[in-house]
């Protein structure tokens, strides 16, 4: 293990350094000059998110191919850590971080077109958070992992709040504070608990005390069982972060309530971090492998199951587009569970590749959603009548960004669903791809729905054009593309994925 400060140590953590130092540009800049525009600020986040984002990806060039340290022992494939190995320095970090900088550039360019949000400390709040996912994405010791939640989720509480003179969003604040505490709550005593038996909060530390004090324990049933509380406890903090049934009572609310650039942003990169924490922590072996067989491996299954079907069962009944694509989100996190339970480098790595997929499709249905209510006052689903009429570029746009989440081709979401079910397949979990599939085919009625309002559907302001500024406009180009792209081009970046993935397992 790497404990010195070194030139490596400061690459490992480039992309935060970098982050901070964006922070203080444009916290700097508005006190400076009192008069700035929060547009101008931004445009700078954008621009300087960007830049970031070309840094990362030479970094993922470079260095992708460095050799990770093995225990013999346990034969455990470790990365490299520093910081006190609280870091881990691995082609995986550096996917999720690209994940949640193209997430935070996308974000800032829509979020200009809202008066509402054009302040600086918006986009303070929004990198704050982006440091917190991108730490939680690398964290390989739970005072790090804390430390990086609390982070984001403090970050991500003032924001679904930030607009103080909607009572929506007061509320959707509040309720993401007070589920998000109770949540995180639960996850901390569970990690108490194991910080208790074993005295230690590394990961793989922490993973290799376990197997050794299993295999000498006086009562493996009572040991086992202790393992089974933990997970428990861990899963119900982390299924909060990625809004999984039961878990996912506080999503509707907040997405309708809170402004629909932070929506989209929270509906995103936040799930990103939590599926990133939860791969981590259970590939590290912390409480056992899920592997087929195990009870906490079939509490997941079940999880995942219910996500699926409850998650779009009840987005066909909603009437707010914003509510209905938090119901929508929260099915997408049953599919990427798919990939999690499958546990094997080959699902591991295409529900990575679903998850960069779905930021890009996501942020661009919110981004159009920003759009057509700050011309329209509201998000409810009638808004959409003749969007083709109003912004034909508009109506394209959404229309890929709903086959994409619907996974119909050629949008990115087919492959990003052909990959995750055909490792299911292979791992001989084909009745769980089979309700995935079948989880699928409802979810069109809903997004079909909206295309019809978009196409087919009259309102009376089909001659009120819909304006859109230069920034939104970019960023919308940037996401459809992205959509056409990757649901034309997918194999690089699925063996992208697929062989970062393969960190997350022993060598």
């Amino acid at each position: 293990m790497v404990t010195e400060i070194t030139w490596s140590a400061y690459l490992a953590i480039l992309p935060e350094i970098l982050l901070v130092l964006m922070l203080f540009i444009v916290l700097g800049y508005k006190s400076f000059n009192k008069n700035a525009d929060g547009r101008t600020s931004g445009i700078v986040v954008a621009w300087g998110t960007g830049l970031i984002l070309v840094i990362t990806a030479a970094l993922a060039y470079a260095f992708w191919g460095e050799i990770a340290a093995v225990d013999t022992s346990t034969g455990l494939r470790l990365p490299v850590q520093h910081w006190g190995d609280m870091i881990a320095s691995d082609p995986i970090g550096i996917v999720f971080r690209i994940m949640f900088l193209v997430a935070l550039m996308l974000t800032s360019m829509f979020a200009t077109s809202s008066p509402t949000l054009r302040h600086t400390e918006f986009y303070a709040l929004l990198i704050t958070a982006t440091i917190g996912f991108n730490l939680m994405s690398v964290a390989t010791d739970f005072v790090m992992l804390v430390v990086a939640l609390e982070t984001a989720g403090i970050s991500l509480y003032l924001l679904a709040g930030y607009v103080s003179k909607d009572g929506r969003s007061a509320e959707a604040g509040m309720k993401y504070f007070v589920y998000g505490a109770f949540a995180t709550a639960l996850m901390m005593y569970g990690l108490s608990l194991l910080y208790g038996i074993t005295g230690r909060t590394n990961f793989y530390d922490l993973a290799i005390q376990l197997q050794q004090q299993g295999s000498t324990a006086a009562s493996p049933e009572s040991f086992n069982s202790f393992l089974v509380v933990v997970a428990v406890l861990l899963i119900a903090g982390f299924g909060y972060k990625i809004s999984a049934v039961p878990f996912h009572w506080w999503a509707p609310d907040v997405y309708e309530g809170a402004p629909a650039a932070v929506t989209g942003f929270a509906s995103t990169a936040s799930k990103a971090a939590g599926f990133a924490l939860l791969m981590r922590v259970f590939t590290a072996g912390v409480v056992g492998a899920p592997v087929q067989g195990n009870i906490w491996w079939a509490m997941l299954v079940a999880i995942a199951v219910l996500t699926m079907i409850l998650g779009n069962l009840l987005a066909i009944y909603q009437t707010n587009i914003k509510r209905m694509l938090a119901y929508s989100s929260i099915a997408q996190a049953g599919y990427v569970l798919i990939g999690l339970v499958s546990f094997t480098p080959d699902a591991a790595g295409a529900a990575i590749f679903y998850l960069l997929l779905y930021v890009i499709t996501n942020i661009a249905a919110f981004g159009v959603i920003i759009l057509v209510s700050e011309t329209t006052g509201s998000d409810e689903m009638s808004d959409f009548y003749g969007l083709s009429r109003r912004s034909p570029y508009l109506a394209v746009a959404m229309l890929l960004a709903l086959l994409s989440l619907g996974g119909i081709p050629p949008a990115a979401g087919f492959f990003g669903k052909f990959f995750l079910f055909r490792a299911a397949v292979d791992a001989g979990l084909w009745w769980l791809a089979l309700i995935g599939i079948l989880t699928s085919f409802v979810s069109l009625y809903y997004y079909l729905g909206i295309v019809k309002y978009i196409y087919l559907y009259r309102s009376d302001d089909d001659d009120v054009p819909i304006v859109t500024s230069r920034a939104a406009r970019l960023a919308l180009t940037i996401s459809t593309v992205g959509i056409l792209y990757f649901g034309i081009f997918a194999g690089p970046a699925i063996n992208w994925t697929r062989s970062a993935a393969d960190w997350f397992f022993s060598g």
